[in-house]
């Protein structure tokens, strides 16, 4: 595996899922005040059902997804802190257009914590659009949505390139 692929995440990888996502979500529990819900998931049993892909030898990045009627669900994106600046958000980010795409999806769904002020200005930028603020429980959460050209429009490239 190169680096830059993406594949699907195997029972062996559950170890690097649990230190990439801890890795990455560990820094905002001070500033939500609680342990974002990613780090508290079941990585093997996510990886099990096939909702896991991951990069990187060894990895460096992942998403989790979620096929849902209407919409592929984009449950969690993580990257370790070590490889930010390398491109790899922007390789998961357009790797879940194109799966959406390929499970005929129009639309992929997200959410993030109010207070995770840096994704507010990443996920406007690969056309994701705020669509409301919701409590959920002790969470304060933005949800997004991004609407697909079915053919891979321009849609899904950072604005300004």
């Amino acid at each position: 595996m190169t680096q830059d692929e993406i594949r699907l995440a195997v029972a062996a990888d559950v170890p690097a899922v649990r230190d990439v996502t801890d890795a990455a979500y560990r820094p905002f529990i001070a500033r939500i005040g609680l342990v974002p819900v990613p780090m508290r998931a079941d990585h093997a049993a996510d990886v099990a059902a096939g909702k896991v892909f991951v990069t990187g030898d060894p990895v460096t990045g992942l998403v989790v997804v979620e096929a849902r009627g209407d919409h592929l669900f984009l449950d969690s994106i993580a990257v370790h802190p070590d490889a930010h600046g390398r491109g790899v958000g922007r390789r998961l980010l357009h790797f879940v257009d194109a799966h959406a795409r390929a499970l005929g999806l129009p639309e992929v769904r997200l959410y993030t914590n109010a207070l995770m002020t840096e994704n507010q200005k990443i996920y406007p930028r690969y056309g994701y659009e705020l669509v409301e603020r919701r409590l959920d429980g002790p969470y304060d959460r933005l949800h997004y949505r991004k609407r697909l050209d079915p053919t891979h429009g321009d849609g899904d490239r950072p604005a300004g390139r």
